[in-house]
Order: C-alpha cells, then structure tokens, then sequence
C-alpha cells in the first residue's frame, strides 16, 4: 500500500520529539471526535425532511474543498499519504490538509451518509505528523528523523487517540513499515496521544455514537476502570454491643438502654447470628418475659452472613430484609469483622455515583 522510507530514532533525545507529536495528535483527536459528536444529533432532530437535502449539502460543501485546491481530501487518500511519506509537502500543507480532512469527514459523517473512520483517521494522523515534523525540523534541524518518519508515527497516533486503541495502533505502523526501529517512537507518541485524548474526552467515540442512538453498551475500556465494590467497601465497624443468646431478656434491655443503636446482633449458640431491635427487648420485657434467654424468645432460624471479599451486589438480597447483616471470617464464622446495613450499602453506591457524575466545569 505505501512505499515505506528508510526511518531511524538515533538519539533518545529525539523522543521528546515524539511525544510533541503526540500531544499534538490528542488534541486534534478531540476536536475531530467532538466534532462529529455536537453537530451529529443536532442534524438528526432536524425535520424529517431536511435529511434528504443534508448529504447533498454535504457532498457539495467537499467538493468546494477539493475544487478549490484540496483534492486530497477526497477518497481514501492512500497515494496521498505515500507522497507524504517522501517529502513531497511542506508543512503547511500538511497542517491544511489535516484540518480539511477532519472537516470533509465530519461533514460526511452526521450528514448520514459515512464513508468509514480507518482510512480518514490514518490520513489526518499522517498529515498532521508530517506538519509537526516539518514545524521541528526548522527548530531543531539536528534531528535525524525524515518527515516520512513522523508521517508514519502520525498514523498511528491519531488513531490511538481517535478509536482509542493504543496498541492496536502500535503494531498496525509496524506492519507497515515493518520497521522496528520505529516502535519505540510509535509507543511514546501514542501513550500521549492516548492520555490526552482520554482526559478531554472521557466516552469514546463509538460509544458516544450508539448513545446518541439509545443504545448503551459500556466498552471494555469503561469495565476495565470501573472499581469493583465489596462487601468490605460498605462495611460498619463491629457493634460495640453484641448480645448472646443465653443472655436473660431483662439484662439485655439494661445493657442497650443507653446505646444509641435501634438493633442490635446476638451471637447464637453454638454458631450463627439473630439481631433483635431495642423496641422489641423493652416489648418483652413489659410482657414478663424477663427471665426468659434471648435464645428462646427469638426465631430458631440464623442470620445469613457474608464475607468481606464478596461483591457488594451479594449484600442487596439481604439487606432489605434485616436490619443488620453480620460479615464473618471466610476462615472462621464465629469471627465477626462488622456488619453492613442497607443504608451502609446505598450510601456506598450513591457515593461511587456521585464520583462518576463530571462536573459541571
């Protein structure tokens, strides 16, 4: 497909060289994905009739582009890119056909009528990494680098920033070029382009688009980040009050009556949980059942308890049913670690949202 130039990285120096590239290509992956992400649903809640004159707008405003003196904009553009390669542009007209391209597939794309995101996104990255290799090679003419090598890096970094596969990115310049002196370069260029592109932009595009559309289907990059919560994560500290089964009713309604709790655990003989509230011990006691254990006045089936590795969703079966839910030793039952409530759990869920919610700057 390309006639791919002799390309080196000498000096490691010329590295920072690479990551300006870098910076450079998130930037404009942002633009390009925001783009198409503000105008796209505008022009979809047009009128219905409106779609039949957007692609012919579109089509008419492209081809002013390439009328006027920008025929590469048009197509795939691989010839393009492989005059690229040889230094057959100056850096301005890299840079001007970076922004046309973006421009002319926007325009494409939320007309409704696509012609892919492949080919365009290698285009713009090749044109703007030929523009910034041309912009350094007058400042600092001592790099050893050919504006071919900056157009192939350039392919690779806007389409790590862009479709947001970094390493996909990586070995599809290797496999053009097959060169691997230039993996290094690739890699710094496309881990900058890739931070920056995911900091100004936290939905990748695809993601935005189905979205727009009403579907959504969280990418594996999304799942990849999103923290798992435990039952460890909404855990309370172990009550300050735990009450035993062979307890006698009237003394435990002693012992709770200056504790600010409402419910309260009992350790069941000769393993397991019950939880009983402070209104229900003064109930009993106030019918005479004083001298009665709490063992005997309490249902004969246990608390379930959970473990504090388990997943938070396992408590939710649970927790609307007791007030308190014991969380044991995986190892050991009968050693409590604490408990969790469902207030415990919702406030830890309402929490993990509010740190999710972007805001408003």
């Amino acid at each position: 497909m390309f006639r791919i130039p002799v390309t080196t990285c000498q000096r490691p120096a010329e590295l920072s060289a690479y990551s300006v590239l870098g910076i450079a290509g998130g930037v404009a992956a942002v633009i390009f994905a925001k783009g198409i992400g503000f105008l796209r649903p505008r022009l979809k809640a047009l009128p219905r009739w409106t779609q039949y004159f957007q692609p012919a707008l579109a089509g008419l405003l492209i081809g002013l582009i390439g009328y006027f003196g920008a025929p590469q904009v048009m197509g795939a553009g691989y010839d393009f890119m492989d005059q690229a390669m040889h230094g057959q542009y100056v850096w301005q007209m890299f840079a001007a056909l970076a922004a046309l391209k973006i421009l002319a597939t926007t325009l494409s794309f939320v007309s409704g009528t696509p012609g892919g995101m492949f080919a365009p996104t290698l285009f713009i990255g090749a044109m703007l990494g030929g523009a910034v290799g041309g912009v350094e090679r007058i400042f600092f003419p001592h790099l050893s680098a050919s504006s071919g090598t900056y157009v192939l890096v350039g392919m690779g970094v806007l389409f790590a920033g862009f479709l947001r596969v970094p390493m996909t990115s990586v070995f599809m310049v290797l496999e053009v070029s097959g060169n691997y002196e230039i993996i290094v370069p690739v890699i710094v260029a496309n881990t900058f382009s890739y931070l920056i592109s995911r900091s100004l932009q936290s939905v990748p595009i695809f993601d935005l688009l189905t979205r727009q559309d009403g579907l959504i289907l969280p990418s594996l990059e999304e799942d990849r980040e999103e923290a798992i919560l435990r039952v460890e994560d909404a855990m309370l500290p172990m009550p300050a009050t735990i009450l035993s089964a062979e307890d006698y009713v009237d003394a435990s309604a002693r012992r709770v009556q200056d504790s600010t709790d409402s419910n309260f655990l009992v350790r069941l003989h000769p393993s397991g949980w019950n939880t009983i509230s402070r209104d229900h011990l003064q109930r009993l006691f106030r019918e005479g059942k004083g001298e009665h254990t709490l063992g005997s006045v309490l249902p004969p089936q246990s608390l379930p308890s959970l473990y504090p590795d388990l997943p938070l969703d396992s408590a939710l079966r649970y927790v609307n049913d007791y007030p308190l839910v014991p969380v044991v030793n995986r190892a050991n039952s009968r050693q409590l670690e604490g408990v969790i409530s469902r207030d415990s759990v919702f406030k830890k869920y309402g929490s993990r949202r509010s740190d999710e919610v972007p805001s408003p700057s």
